[in-house]
């Protein structure tokens, strides 16, 4: 199953959500929308699930509308550079921020400061997909559970590497809350995005990773990755024989991914 595949089910099932939203813009502005192309800005570069999201939706958005929908990435500084943008963008409804957890929750407590307030200067338009995480590691690793991977880590501190898709993002926060539960340590290496994060790790650059459960889904299932846990309160239906961390011994490692679209305010779209 590719990525493409795995992402489409949650994608069609909130697709309706995402048009009935955009619908609601139109309604809200006096004139047509969109009467000109959409800009869809991403916090991630081009692979990762947030994109092949984008890119799923785009070309139905353009039928739908009749419009062209772009989709524009601009990683880095933890989506800050991608929100930046939006912000400073016309507020006409025309460049939509495709944004996940980091630019909008945590990017603002880690840094302290970004150049944006994102309850002040952006209002959601809809939800596009909720992506549970697992742990997985490359298959050279000696470890088939969590606990021997913290046995590996404690046996060798900060030896080991774990491919993170950005700082401040739900892959890093859940790496450093299982460093602090298991008193294990490792390196954190930071890319700009899943993509590159995950290359690496199928390589065998890195040993191991948080990544969305659509992502490595395939790959856990071609032997390229093992998947160790899921950072669920339940079992994944999609990876029924791999354990959540509480079953695993570490109560209260639980994250997600989500992305949606946000645009930037106005006084019309501040009364949606």
């Amino acid at each position: 199953m590719s990525i493409l595949t795995s992402l489409r089910n949650t994608t069609a099932i909130l697709f309706r959500l995402f048009i009935t939203s955009l619908f609601l813009v139109t309604f809200a502005h006096a004139q047509k929308w969109p009467d000109k192309p959409v800009r869809m800005i991403l916090a991630y570069p081009a692979g990762g699930n947030s994109d092949v999201a984008a890119r799923i939706l785009a070309p139905r958005l353009q039928e739908i509308f009749g419009q062209t929908f772009l989709v524009e990435n601009k990683p880095g500084a933890g989506g800050m550079i991608a929100g930046e943008l939006v912000a400073k963008a016309p507020a006409d409804g025309h460049t939509l921020f495709f944004t996940a957890n980091a630019p909008i929750l945590f990017s603002p407590m880690v840094y302290g400061r970004t150049p944006y307030i994102w309850h002040r200067d952006f209002v959601a338009v809809a939800p596009v997909s909720y992506t549970p995480l697992a742990l997985v590691t490359h298959p050279s690793v000696q470890a088939k559970t969590v606990a021997e991977l913290i046995g590996l880590a404690k046996a060798r501190p900060n030896q080991l590497m774990m491919a993170c898709s950005g700082v401040a993002s739900t892959n890093h926060l859940l790496s450093e809350l299982l460093q602090m539960a298991s008193g294990a340590s490792w390196e954190t290496i930071q890319y700009k995005g899943n993509a590159p994060a995950s290359t690496d790790l199928l390589g065998g650059q890195v040993q191991f990773a948080f990544e969305q459960v659509s992502v490595s889904l395939p790959h856990v299932r071609s032997g390229k990755l093992r998947a160790l846990a899921v950072a669920t309160a339940k079992r994944v239906r999609t990876m029924p024989d791999v354990p959540t961390f509480a079953e695993a011994g570490y109560e209260g490692i639980e994250g997600e991914t989500f992305t949606r679209s946000e645009e930037h305010t106005s006084e019309l779209q501040s009364r949606l």
